[in-house]
């Protein structure tokens, strides 16, 4: 398998790439166990949908107002709606759980001289709490969201936006995604894409091909070649 050449920064989505969504249900006991899995795929579901359609409408919310309305769509959709319980998991949302593979790769990436970044839907403050509180904060050159361009991905200008703020061009950028249409996209956009599809995922019929697929984050520093 040949390498990524040319790579300066390594750029990652947030949520499911990084931080996996399921650990707030998973860590809330107030939900019975066979409803968890439900709640987190339909929350995830509604949550994206609105991030879309946001976007399409120019009617732009933070992703943490998106959301607390996705889940508040879901909490009602399985009948298990309280103020509680939304307080809960919203709070869960904050300290999501990184995957195991995630601090090991950030510091051979960055030993082997990439740049390391996200580059999220989530809003600053989302973000900062779940970095800090996975452990991250020193691993990470710069944690970017799409807050600052006030539209979701997949419009260009988040991918914009996070070339700006690194220094770099599309082309010097390997950008890792464990959701598929992030990934079609940003590789459409001109990114060099390592695909993490952790969850079996069918390819996209969109624009755009990921360079590689993988399973793990722990698969991609062998992809790339160290920067001259």
């Amino acid at each position: 398998m040949s390498q990524i050449t040319g790579i300066r920064a390594c750029v990652f989505d947030a949520y499911g790439t990084i931080f996996d969504f399921a650990s707030a249900a998973a860590r809330c006991a107030e939900i019975p166990e066979d409803r968890r899995a439900a709640l987190t795929n339909l929350w995830r579901d509604k949550q994206l949908q609105y991030t879309w359609l946001r976007s399409l409408q120019d009617r732009y919310a933070d992703f943490w107002q998106v959301t607390g309305e996705a889940l508040d769509f879901t909490l009602d959709s399985l009948g298990i709606a309280t103020q509680a319980l939304r307080d809960r998991l919203m709070d869960l949302y904050l300290t999501l759980s990184a995957f195991p593979e995630v601090p090991a790769t950030l510091r051979q990436l960055r030993a082997a001289g990439f740049a390391t970044a996200i580059l999220s839907n989530g809003s600053p403050a989302m973000l900062q709490a779940a970095v800090r509180g996975a452990g991250l904060d020193g691993l990470l050159d710069a944690v970017l969201s799409a807050d600052a361009v006030r539209v979701f991905k997949t419009h260009p200008r988040v991918y914009e936006y996070g070339l700006q703020q690194l220094g770099v061009r599309a082309e010097q950028v390997s950008f890792q995604s464990s959701n598929a249409w992030d990934a079609f996209a940003a590789s459409a956009f001109g990114m060099r894409v390592v695909w993490c599809n952790r969850y079996g995922q069918r390819r996209e019929r969109l624009p755009g091909a990921p360079d590689h697929e993988v399973r793990s984050l722990a698969e991609l520093p062998a992809l790339l070649a160290p920067p001259a």
